[in-house]
């Protein structure tokens, strides 16, 4: 009866149109006031307790890096790369904008930034092409949900907080179904393709991949800073969001320059000599291989006592002194130049560009696309995290009141096996997420399905993952999808038409969920072949 009590109030004021962190703080404390035996002071040592959870401290950070990844200049690198990778099929732009929201979901772990970020870019480029205005929001509505599945992703952690299982395990768990959902999303875009004779692009061969993944790397590399620095022990997943974010200000602002007082200012002009170019690229190829050897072995031997910096400096700067070597010997011949010759026409180029970084450091930090980009990232972080601490009372007051023991013991009581229920939780999930924001949503039932879950011995990296592809779902099916919402306004269509553009492609993420939901090695194979089993206690 107490549980009715308390849910017909979240349902009541979420009816009557207050925002969901509200309704659910609001009813929690309505019913510690009026209903529970419990104190109010509940509330605020749940409030309290909020702010120092640990994992939720990756959140902010993530998002920041998010913020400064969702430039123009980085989607449009993601987007040639991916092009230039699958284009050449039939469909393939198409199949190219899910593969560069995949690796965008890589950078950001957010769904509304990855469809804001690459949609822009990959609608309009569809369009030119000869796709339907509706066929390309469809694909970019369904691919842009694939940002909380790849990790690293924001509702992972989320998960991992409010469950006390490892964010490290959560991530790499959600490695094969992302690899998975995308190519099913590729693979029916190909067969639609091949029935309606969508157009393809020309293939240009493998060396417009490599230019097409130099250009991506220094965003595709914060994957590997993440993922290798958590897996190789140099850092939690709270700390690797740290490093993440200010690798993310560093790429915007001076590697890419897609914003601050360096934004638009090319590294070569038109002005420079070819060899002077050699040259800068040759040294420019050098220095990068030298700084991604020295992370890489870091991560590597960061346990080993017999590998010292001395020693892993020595050999990266072997290898990049053979590289820049090789690359201005080569290059330089066809301009009938020595390397040496090559290598001293690209200094004043490394010195121009090296006076602009110094000249614009400081002064980059507090830009006003800096600024706004941080006050951006802030709002979002204010709204998610009093969402997530609103949710947190709300299974606080679940747990005093021990609703999630009640519902285990009658679901067991009445028959459920592990098959039944995770057909209910998918149920559950998928109404639900309709009319709620993945992270609330994710904190109110994480705690009532969890024990029952243990008891039934499911394992909670799998149904951590059931979870997340449920909230997938939700985010493309009517009334409340975000992605929809989102979609409609990048593209001007109406709600209705984006939610019939979309409807096709969410019958592919449908296939997927009970691949996922039936098949548990496709989530937990990797995280028991790295780091082993994880071990709760129901």
């Amino acid at each position: 009866m107490e549980a009715l009590i308390l849910f017909a109030m979240v349902l009541s004021l979420l009816f009557i149109g207050l925002p969901v962190g509200i309704a659910l703080g609001l009813s929690s404390i309505l019913y510690i006031t009026f209903v529970s035996n419990d104190s109010l002071s509940s509330v605020a040592i749940s409030l309290f307790g909020a702010g120092q959870h640990y994992t939720l401290l990756a959140i902010p950070f993530f998002i920041l890096a998010s913020s400064f990844m969702s430039t123009g200049g980085v989607a449009k690198r993601l987007i040639n790369f991916a092009i230039a990778s699958v284009g050449h099929f039939r469909g393939g732009l198409a199949m190219a904008s899910v593969l560069a929201c995949m690796m965008f979901a890589a950078l950001s772990g957010s769904s509304p930034a990855t469809v804001v970020a690459i949609g822009t870019i990959a609608i309009a480029g569809m369009q030119k092409v000869g796709y339907s205005k509706e066929f390309a929001a469809g694909i970019i509505a369904n691919a842009g949900t694939l940002g909380i599945l790849i990790p690293p992703s924001i509702v992972m952690v989320v998960y991992a907080a409010a469950t006390d299982v490892s964010v490290g395990r959560m991530f790499l768990a959600g490695v094969i179904p992302g690899l998975i959902a995308g190519g099913m999303l590729m693979l029916a875009i190909y067969v639609v393709a091949r029935v309606k004779n969508l157009p393809s692009e020309e293939w240009k061969g493998f060396g417009n991949i490599v230019r097409g993944g130099k250009e991506a790397g220094w965003g595709l590399f914060l994957v590997v800073i993440i993922m290798g620095g958590i897996y190789g022990g140099v850092f939690t997943p709270t700390e690797a969001a740290v490093v993440a974010a200010v690798y993310s200000m560093w790429v915007a602002l001076f590697v890419y320059r897609d914003m601050g007082p360096l934004k638009e200012t090319p590294w070569v002009v038109e002005t420079d000599s070819r060899a002077a170019r050699v040259g800068f690229n040759g040294t420019v190829y050098g220095v990068s291989l030298f700084m991604v050897w020295m992370i890489l072995s870091f991560f590597a031997t960061s346990e080993s006592e017999t590998v010292t910096l001395q020693d892993r400096a020595i050999w990266g700067g072997i290898f990049s002194l053979f590289i820049t070597v090789f690359y201005t010997y080569q290059r330089g011949k066809q301009l009938s130049q020595t390397g040496l010759q090559c290598f001293f026409a690209g200094l004043p180029v490394w010195k121009r560009n090296l006076i602009l970084l110094v000249r614009n450091f400081f002064p980059a930090f507090f830009s006003g696309e800096t600024r706004e980009t941080i006050l951006s990232a802030t709002r979002t972080t204010i709204m998610l995290m009093f969402i997530i601490a609103n949710a947190l009372l709300f299974a606080h007051t679940l747990s005093a009141e021990r609703i999630p023991q009640v519902v285990t013991e009658w679901m067991l009581g009445v028959g459920f096996n592990w098959f039944t229920f995770l057909i209910a939780v998918n149920i559950l999930l998928l109404i639900g997420g309709q009319f709620m924001e993945p992270s609330g949503l994710l904190v109110i039932v994480a705690p009532v399905v969890f024990p029952i879950a243990m008891q039934l011995g499911i394992d909670p990296i799998h149904l951590g993952i059931i979870m997340v592809v449920n909230m997938e779902i939700g985010m493309i099916t009517p009334p409340i999808g975000l992605n929809l919402f989102v979609t409609s306004g990048i593209t001007g269509m109406s709600l209705s038409k984006v939610v019939r553009a979309a409807m096709p492609f969410v019958g592919v993420l449908m296939v997927f969920l009970i691949l996922v939901t039936y098949v548990p090695w496709i989530s937990t194979a990797l995280p028991y072949a790295m780091m082993g089993p994880e071990l709760v206690s129901p």
